[in-house]
């Protein structure tokens, strides 16, 4: 068995690729453990600042391998579905870099991801309904949230191929780069990302998960209840630049 998912660090990216190339990196429990075990690592990783998820190959993930439906070998029931939430609250911003196919556990995958960034290759769709399948993954809580109910009813309901101009438009890419531009694209974003305080980052992205849905008072007092304080370094970067 080829190792499912493939870590490689470097200037405080850590990227996951999954490499399952010849299944269109569908994805099984094997996949699904490893990278329950990387996200473990990361968590406790001060090193790494942002997190790139990719796909080997012809495309980002095809979805769940049809013939490990069901098989979790041992696992809770739960498993799958509880990996993709610990990637969902990773306290790290975490790109999903999209080329080719990217359907249904796959989209599952990359909605859980804070940032969707895709080339002019990528085809976005949801196939559960074509396969007499119900979403346990997320689909159906993140897609809407996302790019609104009706485009998430229509995604849904029809399994309709999304071309990569459509998603942008509709909000699920977030970025979006010419054929071959993806890599130049990740990289300049991650920069971006990672000039900024990885406390803020973190702090950031806490507050989003737990005041989501709540309303505004409930969260502006949310905000103050939890306010973590300032990032270790804050002095720092306002003595640079006050010197400018």
């Amino acid at each position: 068995m080829s190792e499912r998912l493939i870590r490689s660090d470097a200037g405080g990216v850590c990227t996951l690729t999954l490499n399952r190339p010849e299944k269109l990196n569908a994805l099984d429990t094997a996949a699904f453990e490893a990278l329950d075990a990387q996200l473990a690592a990361l968590e406790a990783d001060d090193s790494i600042g942002c997190v790139v998820l990719r796909g080997a190959g012809r495309g980002f993930c095809a979805g769940a391998d049809l013939n490990d439906i069901g098989d979790a070998s041992g696992r809770p029931s739960r498993f799958k579905s509880d990996v993709i939430a610990r990637l969902a609250r990773l306290e790290k911003p975490v790109i999903a870099a999209v080329h080719g196919v990217c359907f249904t556990g796959g989209l599952e995958l990359a909605l859980a991801c804070d940032f969707i960034l895709a080339d002019a290759t990528a085809k976005f769709a949801d196939t559960h309904g074509k396969w007499g399948l119900v979403a346990s993954w997320g689909m159906s809580q993140r897609l809407p949230r996302r790019i609104g109910l009706p485009a998430a009813k229509r995604m849904m309901m029809t399994a309709r191929v999304v071309e990569a101009a459509e998603a942008e438009e509709l909000g699920l890419v977030d970025l979006l780069a010419g054929a071959g531009g993806l890599d130049a694209l990740v990289a300049g974003f991650a920069a971006e990302l990672l000039a900024n305080s990885a406390f803020t980052n973190a702090a950031n992205k806490r507050l989003l998960i737990e005041t989501e849905g709540l309303p505004l008072a409930e969260g502006l007092a949310h905000e103050q209840d939890r306010h973590p304080g300032r990032a270790p370094d804050w002095r720092e970067r306002i003595d640079r630049f006050r010197r400018g």
